[in-house]
């Protein structure tokens, strides 16, 4: 349990493979009342046109990294890092930092005794595992993962098992896992996981502040 500025929080390491509905999962413990901080949102916000984040970039990769508007064109970046271990070394090392800089930043201002989630979509790729009280991993079969990809967010079928295959494999993540919720069924069958997930969690909270839990 990690005790910040006086006040409790339980810390929950979110994540998942692409196409597994982790997405879904973040939403739902929003919507519970989970304060949640998206890494993947707070790359993209250190990046906008006018930060510094941009400017280091633009200077490591080109203008040709931009958009006529001015903003990153993150499919470009993609294309250039991908593949390319260097390349990626050079990027993580300017988003990375300024992500972890917001995180701290939101982290700080969450409420009192808040349950915070962080999503976080490589977290056993970056050995984060170590820095939450508790890890859920959001798990999918990969014909699910490639059905998704391709259905809903137009991939190519090859295009979706190079990206699955980039990240880290299925056995990998449950590894490291304290809950698993299985999204191979309908959003029905992923609500009621994660109404059971989030009894667990306030629990969890309630159990280290030394208070009664009360069921939903």
């Amino acid at each position: 349990m990690i005790t910040y500025a006086g006040a409790v929080l339980l810390r929950v390491g979110l994540t998942g493979g692409i196409g597994s509905g982790k997405s879904e999962v973040s939403r739902r413990l929003a919507a519970h009342g989970a304060v949640v901080i998206d890494a993947d949102k707070i790359a993209r916000e250190v990046v906008e046109p006018g930060t510094p984040g941009l400017a280091a970039v633009t200077a490591e990769f080109g203008a040709q990294v931009l958009l006529p508007d001015g903003r990153l064109d993150r499919e470009k970046v993609a294309a250039i890092v991908f593949g390319d271990a260097d390349r990626l070394k050079a990027l993580n090392a300017i988003v990375h930092p300024l992500v972890g800089e917001r995180m701290q930043e939101l982290m700080d201002a969450a409420p009192e005794d808040a349950i915070v989630v962080y999503d976080v979509p490589l977290l056993t790729e970056n050995d984060l595992a170590g820095f939450y009280d508790v890890v859920v991993v959001v798990d999918a079969p990969v014909r699910t993962q490639l059905d998704r990809l391709t259905t809903v967010r137009g991939m190519t079928e090859e295009a979706a098992r190079a990206r699955i295959g980039a990240q880290a494999t299925r056995e990998a993540r449950r590894a490291v896992a304290d809950h698993v919720i299985d999204n191979s069924g309908s959003l029905d069958d992923l609500k009621a996981r994660v109404d059971e997930l989030w009894e667990e969690l306030t629990r969890r909270a309630a159990a280290e502040r030394g208070q009664p839990h009360q069921e939903a």
